[in-house]
């Protein structure tokens, strides 16, 4: 009776949290609620602020499809798709590589002067983009890599954040495996690829959503680097479809929503190891 009046007490006390956590979830959400009702709408309803589904999401997409081919010059609203998920992926593939590669050799390897060069790659994340978007903008040119998934990929295939994240979450590797597996005779690289990389499983998965998302919604250097409208992103479509004198407004949440798939797809498949990786980078 005791454990039982102790539980419906405890519960009672948690109502007042329950009710504000639903809450806060539900202003949350309403957003992308309101972008997929607003993608269902003509632009007279979105203006209006109509919530609710409606009956132009047929004629907002064939909107979409036009409007796409001709902002693209002829290229289709698949090109752009397909634009921004070559870029992402080969992004996200090489910066969790490399990263990761950076990570567990600034952890597991001992050296006199490594935490004065980490302490120097940390002090990069003070330099604002803006400061370096001319100079590797010049580089890129002179490399030939305008219009080309490496002049997209290559600023961003390292960054201090992620190298930080996986040398937070090297310290949670068990540093014997490493030794019964160099008396075995197994190399380096080996160690690496066939047992460091199956161990942080959850740290690549953590990894791999946030490149994957910033590659995939990045703008500002898209937008300088890729001049050709055929090489061109969705956010620089969907940029472009609010620059004109009026705005269909359900043409454009159809063209966001359209953007915002992927990522949403990506983040709900790999949640789990998501918070799995993020949890073991701050512990």
């Amino acid at each position: 009776m005791t454990n039982k009046k102790n539980r419906s007490n405890i519960q009672r006390r948690l109502i007042p949290s329950y009710i504000f956590l639903t809450l806060f979830s539900l202003f949350s959400v309403f957003p992308l609620f309101w972008m997929v009702t607003a993608a269902t709408n003509a632009t007279v309803d979105v203006a209006r602020g109509k919530i609710w589904f409606g009956t132009h999401a047929a004629e907002n997409f064939k909107n979409l499809l036009s409007t796409a081919a001709a902002q693209g010059a002829g290229a289709s609203l698949w090109k752009f798709m397909g634009n921004s998920f070559t870029y992402a992926t080969v992004q996200t593939l090489l910066c969790i590589l490399i990263c990761s590669l950076a990570g567990y050799g600034f952890e597991l390897y001992h050296d006199k002067g490594k935490d004065f060069l980490f302490a120097i790659l940390l002090m990069a994340m003070m330099i604002p983009g803006v400061a370096t978007m001319i100079p590797m903008f010049r580089m890129m040119s002179k490399l030939h890599f305008l219009n080309q998934v490496w002049g997209f990929v290559l600023p961003a295939i390292s960054t201090p954040f992620m190298i930080m994240m996986f040398r937070q979450n090297s310290r949670n590797f068990p540093v014997d495996i490493m030794e019964a597996a160099r008396i075995d005779g197994l190399s380096e690289f080996a160690i690496f690829f066939r047992m460091y990389m199956p161990v942080m499983k959850s740290t690549y998965a953590a990894a791999a959503v946030i490149t994957f998302m910033n590659a995939w919604n990045a703008y500002l250097w898209p937008r300088v680097v890729l001049t050709e409208n055929k090489a061109q992103t969705m956010p620089i479509l969907i940029a472009n479809m609010s620059n004109g004198y009026t705005v269909d407004y359900g043409m454009l949440m159809m063209g966001v929503l359209f953007c915002s798939l992927p990522t949403m797809i990506i983040f709900f498949v790999l949640q789990k190891q998501f918070a799995e990786g993020i949890t073991g980078a701050v512990k």
